[in-house]
């Protein structure tokens, strides 16, 4: 999706949310990279919706995420309490309207019930597991929250911080200030 080596495009961005004993967490890095050179380390990439009750996070694009994130709250006031479904409409609009195909962001939301991934292939994937990542560090992420799941005396926020400072040791348009929310 992204040509990191493309100077004249901005990356970088890890999310990372866990399901864990009925808690759910979603971090999100600060930096913003164009090419090789580091733009901003203290990004928000992770933002509450509607109520309060739905927390995404995205990578790619920020002006399309921002668009992304607009038209998700307008499903969700549309299909109040049914995020599975909002999802699947605006995937659908995604899909295809003419505009919307060509955002380039991806998303993470979740609430209390689901967690799912947004993509402009018009996916909205739910993770068996309970554990999705998405961006350039989100391999790195993903992998070390998989590790971590199955120690009893770790929560999900603190699978998601030991998770995202890994993810940021590995990847270079990852870093280590984090924005988390929890549910």
């Amino acid at each position: 999706m992204f040509d990191h080596n493309d100077q004249s495009k901005i990356y970088g961005t890890t999310i990372l949310a866990v399901r864990k004993n009925g808690k759910v967490a979603i971090a999100g890095d600060g930096q913003v990279s164009l090419g090789q050179t580091v733009l901003k380390s203290n990004a928000r990439k992770i933002r509450k919706l509607g109520d309060g009750s739905i927390i995404g996070g995205f990578a790619g694009a920020t002006a399309d995420a921002f668009t992304l994130f607009e038209r998700l709250e307008s499903k969700l006031e549309q299909y109040p309490n049914q995020l599975m479904r909002a999802c699947v409409e605006l995937a659908k609009d995604w899909r295809t309207d003419k505009y919307l195909r060509r955002l380039e962001a991806m998303m993470i939301v979740i609430d209390k019930d689901v967690s799912l991934i947004l993509t402009g292939n018009g996916d909205v994937l739910e993770p068996e597991d309970g554990i999705a990542a998405i961006g350039s560090g989100g391999n790195y992420a993903l992998s070390a929250a998989r590790a971590l799941i199955d120690v009893k005396e770790i929560s999900a926020e603190e699978i998601v911080k030991k998770s995202m400072k890994i993810a940021s040791d590995l990847c270079v348009y990852t870093n280590n200030n984090l924005i988390i929310e929890t549910l």
